[in-house]
């Protein structure tokens, strides 16, 4: 496993579509991040798909997720579409439109696309649908593509930084 951005693209299921994760400690996606939501996204052409139930931990009140537990669910789904453009990127801007409450204890599948792209900009889009069919939650974010050293100025002492996403 990379110590830097993203992971070895060796780690995903291909079979599956399985992605891999942004990088081991990564909030959203990191299997490793020991307060993070271990989100599993998968790809199904262009767009990326995972099924994520809320946790009690993620609530504002009993029974209804934070909206910013929502909002992290959303722009790591949205992070998933780097891979299709094969571009590092950053996000410049989030929206989350939340349509009915969010419940923990159900499952949600989210689904990102990428919606234009024009130079390093790259607008992108998901919905939350629960059980029943139902649009929950939707965001859309703007998303600019950067060069490595970006992240390479940050870094700690003693970490990589992965090439940039390829689409498997």
């Amino acid at each position: 496993m990379s110590d830097g951005l993203g992971s070895d693209l060796e780690r995903a299921d291909l079979a599956s579509g399985l992605m891999p994760p942004h990088h081991r400690m990564c909030f959203g996606c990191g299997p490793d991040s020991p307060q993070g939501f271990h989100l599993q996204v998968h790809r199904d052409g262009d767009e990326m798909v995972t099924e994520h139930v809320f946790e009690e931990r993620h609530s504002s009140v009993p029974g209804i997720a934070h909206g910013g537990s929502v909002a992290t669910v959303v722009d790591d789904v949205l992070g998933f579409l780097l891979y299709v453009a094969q571009v590092p990127g950053v996000t410049r801007t989030l929206e989350v439109e939340y349509l009915k409450p969010t419940r923990t204890g159900v499952a949600y599948v989210v689904r990102s696309r990428l919606d234009d792209r024009d130079g390093r900009k790259l607008w992108v889009s998901c919905t939350g649908t629960d059980p029943e069919g139902a649009v929950a939650f939707r965001g859309k974010a703007l998303f600019l593509a950067v060069d490595r050293s970006h992240f390479e100025r940050i870094q700690p002492a003693g970490t990589t930084v992965a090439a940039a996403p390829v689409a498997p």
